[in-house]
């Protein structure tokens, strides 16, 4: 990545410290996310995608009933 001047730097800080918080599984915790987000539970919607930082990380889950 590319950033331009500290205000790209800082958001692009903040986009990947939000996923590795609350969108990615770790494997320290049994593949579980560290802050689960109840309103994304299984309920057999579509699944949907969140894309950060331009799509380089991405979250998948299913859109709450």
């Amino acid at each position: 990545m590319i950033f331009f001047g500290e205000g790209s730097l800082r958001k692009g800080i903040h986009e990947f410290v939000a996923h590795y918080h609350g969108e990615r599984n770790h494997q320290g915790l049994g593949n579980r996310l560290i802050i689960p987000d109840e309103s994304h539970a299984c309920n057999g919607r579509a699944i949907r995608r969140r894309e950060r930082l331009g799509g380089m990380l991405n979250y998948y889950y299913r859109q709450a009933a």
